[in-house]
């Protein structure tokens, strides 16, 4: 019997034909669908009946691990205990795309490969089957892998429960395959990106400053570091809250402040922390202890990367013991500048050590 296809578009889809597929996969049969590198075959990676009828689908022997499809990047400590920030680096910076990263997987001397692929159409069937879809390539064990849907149904036309045609694929390139296993991440199959890429993405230092709204103190670090740094390529510095619920400007006393040390701050944008940010972040630093306590609820994994930034100006005169940063929000313009001074020097006592 021949494969049933549906069409779908890939710019609008149709979700009642995504829903239509998706139940299918929930149901443990086998989907053909597009995404942006080349055609998979989409299977409930949890089901074992599921799983070892796409092994015999696919033709592939031995124990050899399917790859996976996950919609969003908070999700991917689900699936691996991986606690470099490289990995988060070049994940946030690819994902969604042609990106497949392969990792430890919390079953002991096992890997996982995991990717977001970058299409409407693939991303909906994964969000909408409410599983781990494992997804290879829509081809047989050792054939090109298919650009289109009529070049998958070549191999497995009659082997799969229905197959989605939603026009070419844009790269009809394999993704990338990045290996994070080693003590340094390694391409072992090259598609869009390269060695090159990885490297430069992974290499990169990120310095991360936290406060509550990241309108003032976190601000007042991120630019003076940055103003500091200027000439070093390798370290990117960011700022976040801890209490972000909608974008805001840095507050006036905080530009005003900054614009005396020569640094136009006007155009930030406050951002929140997630886990993604703070898990590939080198180095994390709070301005309280509450502050560290809230960074800690949420990535509990970051510990040893987390300091109060006050910490580097303990042994100035007048220090009291205490390391909190006080917040000068609503306060007098003196208490902005005296907290921007507080910071200034910390971070000038940092930049000797980055």
């Amino acid at each position: 019997m021949k494969t049933q296809i549906v069409k779908i578009n890939p710019e609008f889809p149709e979700m009642d034909r995504i829903a239509h597929c998706a139940a299918i996969i929930r149901g443990g049969g086998l989907v053909v669908f597009p995404t942006e590198t080349v055609y998979g075959i989409a299977a409930d990676y949890n089901n074992p009946k599921a799983m070892a009828r796409l092994r015999e689908v696919k033709r592939r022997d031995g124990d050899k691990p399917f790859s996976i499809h996950i919609p969003q990047k908070g999700l991917l400590p689900n699936y691996t205990p991986v606690k470099s920030p490289e990995v988060y680096k070049l994940v946030d910076a690819c994902w969604p795309g042609p990106l497949t990263v392969v990792v430890p997987s919390f079953e002991e001397g096992r890997t996982i490969g995991v990717r977001i692929p970058q299409h409407k159409i693939a991303l909906s069937l994964v969000q909408e089957s409410q599983c781990t879809v494992a997804a290879p390539s829509a081809n047989f064990a050792g054939n090109p892998p298919p650009a289109t849907c009529i070049e998958a149904l070549k191999d497995l036309d009659g082997l799969v429960d229905i197959a989605i045609d939603g026009g070419e694929a844009k790269f009809g390139l394999a993704s990338s395959v990045v290996d994070f296993t080693q003590e340094k991440p390694i391409v072992l199959r090259q598609g869009p990106i390269t060695q090159a890429d990885v490297d430069r993405i992974t290499q990169r230092k990120l310095v991360l400053f936290v406060c509550t709204g990241n309108s003032c103190r976190s601000v007042m670090a991120e630019y003076l570091l940055k103003d500091m740094l200027k000439g070093k390529e390798n370290i990117e510095v960011l700022s976040a809250g801890t209490a972000v619920y909608f974008q805001t400007t840095a507050s006036s006393e905080t530009v005003t402040v900054l614009g005396r040390h020569g640094i136009d701050a006007t155009l930030h944008e406050s951002r929140p922390i997630s886990s993604i940010l703070l898990r590939k972040a080198d180095l994390i630093l709070v301005m309280t202890r509450s502050h560290r306590q809230q960074v800690l609820e949420r990535v509990p994994s970051v510990e040893k990367r987390v300091y109060q930034l006050r910490e580097f100006l303990q042994e100035r005169p007048g220090y009291d013991g205490d390391l909190d940063i006080p917040d000068p929000m609503g306060k007098s313009f003196e208490t902005y500048e005296e907290c921007a001074a507080m910071i200034k020097a910390a971070v000038a006592k940092l930049v000797n050590l980055l």
